[in-house]
């Protein structure tokens, strides 16, 4: 199977011009998840994003975003590709766009949130981890800094914004940081707009037009 046969696999027929990836579940990078978890293989998808970009027959990307967080590494690096094409690319989040799933979801030109959405945003942290040595947080910090540069780069939220919701207490039980509604991701300048599926494919049928 060549990569214009993934490609269609992805969920479009082929005369709508707009291709579909789906990224749900875990995002999957080097560490393999057990079989019984909804994963996203970031080594899948990136071929696939190369392949959107380079085919004269595609004329836009959807993006349907649904995550419960993952790898970090895996997940910025689908991030820059989406962000770095040339191609109309719209993002819908649906149900949630959980840690890694925020940066995935402003990657696209233009990002959208269904009305009963919400996004997770919390810092980046290891379960069950003792930090036992500065060179780890050290790390862990510079980590969470890339997130927050491709997150403030790639919308309209303001660094200082964002990481008040990274760090809040209290909101989440055992936990930092805030859960924002629809309403909420979009009016902090994190999403564009409320949408539906209908509203993503418009955008982009627009874009393409113009």
């Amino acid at each position: 199977m060549d990569s214009m046969d993934n490609i269609r696999d992805m969920g479009t027929a082929a005369p709508s011009a707009i291709q579909v990836l789906t990224i749900i579940g875990q995002i999957e990078g080097h560490q393999v998840l057990a079989e019984e978890n909804k994963t996203t293989k970031y080594e899948h998808v990136m071929p696939l994003l190369a392949a959107v970009e380079e085919s004269p027959d595609v004329k836009g990307l959807l993006i349907l975003v649904n995550t419960v967080g993952g790898d970090i590494e895996a997940g910025l690096a689908i991030a820059e590709l989406i962000a770095g094409m040339k191609k109309p690319t719209a993002s819908l989040v649906l149900g949630g766009g959980h840690s890694i799933g925020v940066p995935l979801a402003v990657a696209a030109k233009h990002s959208l949130i269904a009305p009963s959405a919400a996004m997770t945003i919390h810092p980046v942290r290891l379960n069950g981890m003792v930090i036992g040595v500065s060179q780890t947080y050290d790390y862990f910090a510079r980590t969470q800094e890339r997130i927050v540069r491709f997150v403030t780069d790639n919308s309209r939220i303001s660094r200082e914004r964002f990481l008040d919701y990274m760090l809040r207490t209290g909101e989440i039980a055992n936990d930092v940081g805030s859960i924002l509604d629809s309403g909420e991701a979009v009016s902090c300048g994190l999403m564009d707009g409320l949408g539906t599926l209908a509203d993503a494919l418009d955008w982009l049928r627009r874009e393409n037009d113009n």
